[in-house]
């Protein structure tokens, strides 16, 4: 159970860092080899560094970002870990009028964790695809 809670810790955490748009917090949480794969949903993949880069500029105009994280299934493997977490992702961003927009992404997180001498850490993470709402058309465009 306590590998679960440190696991569930790493996802909250994770979340909880890009909303506060407190990018440099994620080192706590992947490893130094992590490779972040958001290219389903908005066609980006690369290392920790890259990404952090990538979230910086692409939230800095979104003023309201929200992650909400449920129904994990945990597959072990020893000193592994692979889960799929429903995420739902309500934003809002400028509309295409300059007006504030609500928008909605509902995506699975698939993790990979690995055990290190720091505790579990997230080894790579893939966003799938599942739906999105309400999207303004140059956020449309990037996520085509």
């Amino acid at each position: 159970m306590s590998d679960r809670f440190e696991i569930q810790d790493l996802l909250a955490g994770y979340c909880y860092a890009v909303d506060d748009k407190d990018f440099d917090a994620l080192d706590q949480y992947f490893t130094k080899d992590a490779v972040i794969d958001y290219s389903e949903m908005v066609g980006v993949k690369g290392s920790l560094g890259e990404i952090k880069e990538f979230l910086r500029t692409s939230l800095d105009p979104i003023p309201m970002v929200q992650h909400a994280v449920m129904t994990t299934q945990y597959i072990f493997d020893e000193d592994a870990c692979e889960t799929r977490t429903v995420c739902h992702n309500p934003m809002v961003v400028p509309g295409d009028n300059g007006e504030p927009q609500t928008i909605f992404f509902g995506l699975w997180y698939i993790h990979k964790f690995r055990r290190t001498p720091d505790g579990w850490r997230i080894s790579s993470l893939y966003e799938k695809k599942c739906y999105n709402h309400n999207l303004p058309d140059y956020i449309k465009a990037q996520t085509a």
